[in-house]
């Protein structure tokens, strides 16, 4: 797992320390094979190993690291944020199809290349007009998996 150091440039400008509740979080979610987490989630997985964290540090440290542009935080089906490592690299850009019903989420990234051009403009033009430094964006759609229709 990559230390402090790997992150502290995209996380200076957020806060001056980093910490060790800040590291598990984010390397438990760099190394989540599914993804995407609750906050009571994470919780539950980190606390065998740091029995002293508590989930209003939990919440603290996930708005952080969302605001250090590190992780994503995204709505599922019933209401809830959900949280995964948000890459760097192009290739990973994607967004999710949630199911209202069973809360199943699938990741997408169809149309990247004409998403990201759309999206672009789109952020140009609003930076412009409301005069607002757009630092990324979310799609999102509800529906109904194959399950569940």
């Amino acid at each position: 797992m990559p230390g402090p150091h790997k992150w502290r440039h995209r996380f200076q400008a957020h806060v001056t320390r980093w910490t060790v509740p800040r590291e598990a979080i984010l390397n438990l979610l760099m190394s989540r094979p599914s993804k995407h987490m609750s906050a009571k989630e994470i919780y539950a997985s980190l606390y065998r190993m740091y029995p002293g964290i508590g989930l209003t540090t939990i919440y603290r440290t996930l708005d952080l690291l969302v605001r250090a542009g590190l992780i994503n935080r995204f709505t599922s089906g019933d209401g809830q944020n959900m949280y995964e490592f948000k890459s760097e690299e192009k290739k990973e850009h994607h967004h999710h199809l949630t199911c209202i019903q069973c809360g199943k989420i699938i990741d997408y990234s169809d149309f990247v290349e004409e998403e990201l051009e759309f999206i672009k403009k789109i952020e140009e033009s609003l930076a412009r007009k409301h005069n607002f430094k757009v630092l990324g964006h979310n799609i999102e759609f509800y529906g109904l998996c194959d399950k569940c229709k």
